[in-house]
């Protein structure tokens, strides 16, 4: 099997390490509208070799698209003349809105997936390939999605070490919206807050393991994320209004003097360590 990777910063980097060692694949290959990450990865061993976009299209059994949520919508529109056998594999954090822009003819080819992984670096150096092993991966599938297709990705899923979770986009979209958009949210508005507030100086010097924790994902690109925010409009927004409530709830509760409330309140988080 040939496997075809665009976009070979983090997530696309590490799976083609994690893919180069499967028996089920000849070789992977990679492309980047980045001519600096193509030959990074390269030299990295992240991929076999690199191809052009239409040799990817014409000499690949697996396309995996590793690149920004709006940018996947743009290239999808550029893969409707592939085979009927070739895979398309999405690695996009929304689905809904990539699903309903795929274009009729290669819809049946696209697995619509969610890979539940990732750190704040970016980049062909960010890769290794450690970091799919054990990590969720959600797949959105429907009546439209070809039995064929659906079982390639399983399998090279299943052979990466990763758990496959089965769910709708509608669904997957509210839920990546509380788990994985909000924090994001959270953390650029806590450093824009701080910067806003501190001085670079007083940052260094007290910035201890609860600020460098929650800070570490605004790191993250902020062209991905936009993009993320854009497409998820309507179910981040309702994460953030029902983040805003509890923090008015914990405003008043501090205004107020309510401390055993305050406790309590707190206490109802801890449940988080139970199954996390």
């Amino acid at each position: 099997m040939k496997i075809g990777i665009i976009g070979l910063g983090l997530i696309g980097g590490s799976l083609g390490l994690c893919l180069k060692d499967m028996k089920l694949v000849d070789s992977v290959f990679g492309y980047d509208i980045d001519k600096n990450n193509e030959k990074e990865a390269l030299n990295l061993g992240l991929v076999n070799d690199i191809f052009s976009f239409e040799e990817l299209k014409t000499k690949c059994d697996v396309i995996f698209l590793a690149i920004p949520v709006e940018a996947i919508i743009e290239t999808l529109k550029k893969l409707k003349d592939i085979p009927k056998t070739t895979t398309i594999i999405d690695l996009g954090s929304t689905k809904e809105k990539i699903l309903e822009n795929c274009p009729s003819e290669i819809r049946a080819n696209l697995i619509a997936s969610h890979p539940m992984a990732g750190t704040e670096n970016s980049g062909p150096k960010a890769a290794f390939k450690e970091l799919l092993l054990g990590q969720v991966v959600v797949i959105c599938e429907d009546e439209q999605t070809s039995g064929f297709h659906l079982k390639r990705a399983v399998e090279l899923f299943s052979y990466a070490g990763m758990k496959i979770v089965f769910m709708d986009p509608k669904r997957h979209d509210h839920h990546a919206a509380f788990i994985s958009h909000l924090p994001h949210v959270a953390s650029f508005s806590l450093v824009n807050s701080v910067l806003k507030e501190e001085n670079k100086k007083n940052i260094i010097n007290m910035a201890g393991g609860s600020f460098a924790d929650v800070s570490r994902i605004a790191k993250s690109s902020p062209e991905m994320w936009s993009d993320i925010f854009k497409q998820n409009k309507t179910n981040i927004l309702h994460s953030i209004n029902s983040f805003k409530k509890e923090l008015d709830i914990c405003t008043k509760m501090i205004e107020n003097d309510e401390w055993d409330k305050l406790r309590e309140w707190m206490g109802d988080a801890r449940v988080i360590r139970e199954f996390l």
